[in-house]
């Protein structure tokens, strides 16, 4: 089965939850902050990586509007479908999705790895 969380923001999180694990190339996660909160200064440095094959990653958080997300396995059978709210979350390591906006107005915020190398080099579309 495919490894794919979707955060529910009607359920109340920690102070921070992380929806990736640590080996998988995209890291994404979820911070509470209350009024006054906030974190040391600090700045990101570049470090050397081994070349690893690697699929592109990608989520997609809602903004504002509804989107219903179809998340598919490996074997591209559909899991389920969600309504995604603002504030949800989905994040989709290896298997398929396909988002539908379910409201005029509908923003999401997409995060995904790169770089982008062309379609030909990203995807491959499921046929249903």
């Amino acid at each position: 089965m495919v490894n794919t969380k979707v955060l529910d923001s009607a359920k109340d999180p920690p102070e921070r939850i992380n929806l990736s694990p640590d080996s998988e190339f995209l890291q994404v996660a979820t911070i509470r902050m209350g009024e006054g909160h906030t974190f040391k200064p600090h700045k990101h440095f570049w470090r050397q990586r081994p070349t690893h094959k690697r699929i592109p990653q990608e989520s997609w958080i809602v903004i504002a509007g509804t989107v219903k997300a179809i998340l598919y396995d490996l074997n591209d059978t559909i899991l389920k479908s969600v309504m995604l709210k603002p504030g949800d979350c989905s994040i989709t390591f290896q298997g398929g999705h396909n988002y539908v906006a379910m409201e005029p107005g509908t923003i999401v915020y997409e995060v995904k790895t790169g770089p982008y190398e062309g379609q030909e080099n990203d995807k491959r579309f499921i046929n249903e």
